[in-house]
């Protein structure tokens, strides 16, 4: 009756151990690639766009390897801890790319899964919603002017994939955290121009009254 289990069994292990293997390889380089992914991110806000082109590269590479490790098992390759990592991979590129004036990279540029680019994007506004208070503190309002109308367009491009979750990897709630970014910026923002005017005007008031 079970003549071929044992036979059956073996085939089986054999490609469970394939499996294993690659994952555990892949799963190293997604923790070293968020890593870098988080480090280039850094550098950025820092201003240190020298070290933050040097680092995504390292962030890209790891990126490549990971995808090689998984390149012959679909069954990891999509989704999980892997498309994880080539979020935070695109999200590093995109900010970096954005905040230095150059031309937003594609997945196809960047190396990922299209599903795991607009998943980066989607993250791309809380690094921008950051900015943009940096720049209230500095009382730089026109650009953070900008930046908030940069983030209602990710917001506006993003809520545009009414997907099921299994083809656009969990989307839809960044989409919903992303609106919940703007609509707070956009208050915190409008709090800072009204105290900005509310100073000009009081400026002049005195200086009216000290003529």
């Amino acid at each position: 009756m079970l003549s071929k289990l044992e036979q059956i069994a073996d085939a089986i292990r054999v490609e469970f151990d394939r499996l294993d293997q690659a994952r555990e390889t892949a799963y190293v380089r997604s923790r070293e690639v968020v890593r870098a992914a988080s480090t280039t991110i850094k550098h950025v806000h820092r201003g240190e766009m020298a070290e933050a082109r040097e680092q995504l590269a390292e962030t890209q590479r790891l990126t490549a390897e990971m995808l090689a490790a998984v390149a012959e098992t679909p069954e990891l390759r999509y989704g999980g801890f892997v498309c994880d990592a080539e979020k935070e991979c695109a999200e590093a590129a995109i900010v970096l790319a954005c905040i230095t004036g150059e031309a937003l990279p594609g997945p196809e540029e960047i190396g990922v899964y299209p599903a795991a680019w607009l998943n980066g994007l989607a993250e791309v506004v809380g690094e921008f919603r950051r900015h943009v208070l940096d720049m209230i503190r500095t009382d730089d309002l026109d650009r953070a002017e900008e930046y908030l109308a940069a983030m209602d367009t990710i917001y506006q491009t993003i809520m545009a994939f009414d997907y099921p979750n299994a083809i656009s990897l969990g989307l839809r709630s960044r989409s919903d955290n992303a609106r919940g970014m703007v609509e707070r910026t956009r208050g915190d923002l409008t709090n800072a121009l009204r105290a900005a005017r509310l100073e000009k005007r009081m400026a002049e008031l005195e200086e009216k009254l000290g003529n």
